[in-house]
């Protein structure tokens, strides 16, 4: 194909840009794709889910490619000679009037085999002069911030501008056919046939509960509630670890990995440190009491046994951030990091109310909570990836005989009830009952007893909101001693009964 790049006036090199130093474009590529176009239309449908005007470095070409954009969808046909009534007849191209340049265009095309090779081409040079303008951005701003705009700022906002780089550097989006989409739902059910428990969601790996909810769901907020001692973290826990222990993937055509059971977890532990986490994961597996691994009155076996079950541990995609004091700018800005570095299926928080919102001002504490609800939910839509985040609630439980909580109990409920997917409520009869023990040999101590045996050892998850699915309560066993929860009806994991 004839070179017609000479008969362009080359555009000036953008501001900041070193004059011998001109950004990433190819002419040529624009041309022959736009060529391709005015001569068959359906070069258009092949290029036309990913590449915009903006995308083209030459403004004429911009032009060109919007206005043929605008016939095509109108569903006329889009040609040099539709086109040039649309063009400023008076726009300089080396000496070509504008009918001129959209025949040479046309008389010059590639094929349409070519079309989509040639868009992605121009859209690939796009991103990279993006890229340049990030850098220039991230220079010019570091030399002129002001003094109150602190260097972490900076840097979250660069990162979260390469993520969304990242994740729009390809060639899928737009609109598509309802036949796709049906055929992604039928994709999305064949995965769940083949996935544990047959499931929609990933597996939190406690049957009772997956059988209510149907796993965790893509870019859900789940919100973990309870009082103190309920077991919130445990909680979170054993479902961190059950969804990393369940991690399978498979390689793709284009060399990434494909999860296809369990997942990837990132847990932002603002209250207990990595190794307590650990060692809770120790004490579950193992039977062992976290106390008595902590005091080391252990024997040799149990030893044995942890040190076991520590190898494992270290082969788990279980990613823990022990930073306290997380502001809800980092913890979206290294979620990012994680997922695409690593790789991302599910993200836990432990616990909200630990959290500090972006503002300089944290006197009014429901709008740095909304803040941060309304966040996480965004960073699960944007991640496609679950978010499980846990929450304290308030003490008005206390103060009610039932002690069950509800929605209402939530602290500064009314952004994390509205931004929740699902709410779930953590809650054991047997904490409240054991510290009304009354004194021994009197009848109340006998009707204590039986009270306590019967609730002993277990616990009740309460589905208090779920937008897919329906609420109500799920019981599970559960072992303080080594902070584990299981199936109710899982008689090998039940505890011994209180003597």
């Amino acid at each position: 194909m004839a070179n017609l790049d000479s008969n362009i006036v080359k555009l000036a090199p953008e501001a900041g840009t070193p004059a011998f130093r001109s950004a990433p474009h190819n002419i040529e590529a624009e041309q022959a794709l736009l060529g391709a176009i005015l001569v068959n239309n359906d070069a258009f449908d092949r290029v036309s889910n990913f590449l915009e005007p903006k995308h083209f470095f030459e403004p004429i070409h911009q032009m060109v490619y919007e206005t043929a954009a605008s016939l095509i969808r109108a569903g006329k046909i889009a040609t040099p000679v539709t086109l040039k009534t649309f063009l400023p007849a008076d726009t300089d191209l080396g000496g070509m009037t504008v009918a001129q340049y959209l025949a040479r265009l046309a008389a010059e095309a590639t094929t349409i085999i070519n079309a989509q090779d040639y868009g992605r081409t121009v859209y690939d040079l796009s991103i990279r002069r993006d890229l340049i303008r990030v850098g220039e951005d991230m220079v010019n701003v570091a030399f002129d911030a002001p003094v109150d705009f602190a260097p972490r700022a900076q840097i979250e906002d660069a990162e979260r501008k390469l993520y969304d780089l990242a994740e729009t550097g390809r060639y899928e989006g737009g609109f598509q056919k309802f036949t796709m989409a049906a055929t992604t739902a039928i994709d999305m059910a064949a995965n769940a046939y083949m996935r544990d428990g047959k499931l929609s969601g990933i597996a939190t790996g406690l049957r009772s509960l997956d059988a209510k909810m149907g796993g965790l769901q893509k870019s859900d907020l789940v919100i973990v509630a309870g009082r103190p001692g309920m077991g919130k973290t445990a909680l979170a826990t054993n479902i961190a670890y059950n969804i990393a222990r369940a991690h399978r993937d498979e390689q793709q055509a284009d060399g990434t990995k494909k999860t296809t059971n369990g997942g990837i977890v990132g847990f932002f532990s603002c209250e207990m440190s990595a190794e307590q986490l650990a060692t809770r994961v120790l004490a579950e597996q193992t039977g062992i009491p976290s106390s008595t691994i902590r005091r080391g009155g252990i024997t040799q076996d149990e030893f044995e046994t942890i040190k076991n079950h520590a190898i494992e541990l270290e082969q788990l995609p279980l990613f823990i951030d022990e930073t306290g004091g997380l502001s809800i700018s980092q913890l979206t800005a290294r979620a990012r990091r994680l997922k695409r570095q690593k790789g991302l299926d599910v993200i836990v928080v432990d616990y909200i109310q630990l959290l500090q919102g972006t503002g300089r001002r944290a006197d009014n504490r429901v709008q740095e909570v909304t803040e941060i609800t309304t966040s996480l939910k965004a960073l699960a839509k944007e991640l496609n990836v679950p978010v499980v985040a846990l929450s304290q609630l308030s003490r008005q439980v206390e103060s009610r005989d039932d002690k069950r909580p509800q929605l209402s109990d939530l602290r500064e409920s009314g952004s994390i009830e509205q931004d929740a997917d699902v709410v779930l409520f953590v809650y054991r009869e047997e904490y409240y009952l054991q510290n009304k023990e009354p004194r021994p040999g009197t009848d109340d101590y006998i009707k204590w007893q039986t009270e306590m045996a019967a609730v002993h050892g277990k616990a009740e998850v309460i589905i208090g909101k779920q937008r897919h699915g329906p609420t109500g309560t799920v019981p599970l066993q559960f072992e303080a001693m080594v902070t584990r929860f299981a199936d109710l009806e899982d008689e090998n994991r039940m505890p011994a009964q209180i003597k």
